[in-house]
């Protein structure tokens, strides 16, 4: 499943590129995630911790880092882990791509999405919103940390009810949209 996301953060482009380098930063600001080992030659162990509604799912798996492009500012991550408990499996190939806005940072992110086993029994539409709110929460930590605040929270699983709760408003947002906005009476 691909899913596609960006934000903007109130830093120059060569900051955000350069926090980018700091992979164990950038961990720490995604929420529900630790990494345990530097592997070396771009290459991390670590865990995720997610929750969606009543099944809380424990990661642990690699990520790699496939590309590192500085002059386009574009970073391809590849990633896959098995759930602690044998409930499933995930795999993902992630592109964030930076580009200058103004005095800013837009970070446009696609991921190439593969679950299965528990997570899979959600749908694309829950998947999507829990993943667009775990990216707002990504920048907002990463923005903090850019900017000398709070430190990211320690890893805790990315999820409970606070993350079902802003879901169920993304969904509830997509339903009014696709019913009632697109609605336009016709003038004879």
């Amino acid at each position: 499943m691909l899913i596609k996301s960006n934000f903007e953060v109130a830093q120059p482009v060569e900051k955000v590129w350069r926090f980018f380098d700091d992979i164990p930063a950038v961990a720490a600001c995604l929420p529900g995630t630790e990494l345990t080992d530097d592997l070396g030659d771009n290459k991390y162990r670590g865990k995720v911790a997610i929750r969606m509604g009543p099944v809380r799912l424990n990661f642990a798996g690699n990520a790699d880092i496939k590309e590192r492009d500085d002059a386009a500012k574009r970073l391809v991550v590849d990633a896959s882990g098995s759930d602690e408990k044998g409930r499933g499996q995930a795999a993902m190939a992630a592109t964030a791509s930076l580009t200058g806005v103004g005095g800013g940072t837009r970070v446009d992110v696609s991921l190439d999405l593969q679950l299965s086993g528990a997570a899979a029994q959600y749908g694309r539409g829950m998947i999507t919103d829990v993943t667009e709110i775990l990216m707002r929460d990504f920048a907002a930590r990463m923005q903090a940390r850019m900017t000398g605040g709070a430190a990211a929270a320690p890893a805790a699983a990315a999820g409970g009810f606070g993350i079902a709760l802003r879901a169920m408003r993304l969904a509830l947002a997509r339903v009014f949209r696709r019913f009632f906005l697109p609605y336009q009476p016709t003038t004879s």
